[in-house]
């Protein structure tokens, strides 16, 4: 094990581990905008609806988790997010 690895602790993380709902809401937002990147028909390739559709799931699972923890504001702006995403992903593959 490294001295820099034993410094930070079993968990990985140096100092105070941070709160779960920041971690969450920047994964859903990651996964989003990934299925957006995978609905993109970009340079002649087709869509990929499965991996947008994986990460448009692993999104929603992930609020219906934590949105009970979130702000107001973050709540709406992350349904409004997924709300979206999905509509997206409804008109692309009924094209």
């Amino acid at each position: 094990m490294s001295s820099q690895a034993a410094e930070s602790g079993p968990s990985g993380f140096q100092g105070q581990i941070p709160p779960l709902e920041p971690l969450l809401t920047e994964v859903i937002a990651t996964l989003a905008l990934a299925a957006h990147a995978y609905l993109a028909d970009n340079d002649g390739k087709e869509p990929d609806f499965r991996a947008a559709d994986a990460a448009i799931e692993v999104a929603s699972v992930a609020f219906e988790r934590v949105k009970e923890r979130l702000r107001p504001d973050e709540r709406l702006a992350i349904t409004q997010m997924l709300t979206e995403t999905r509509l997206t992903f409804v008109r692309k593959r009924g094209m």
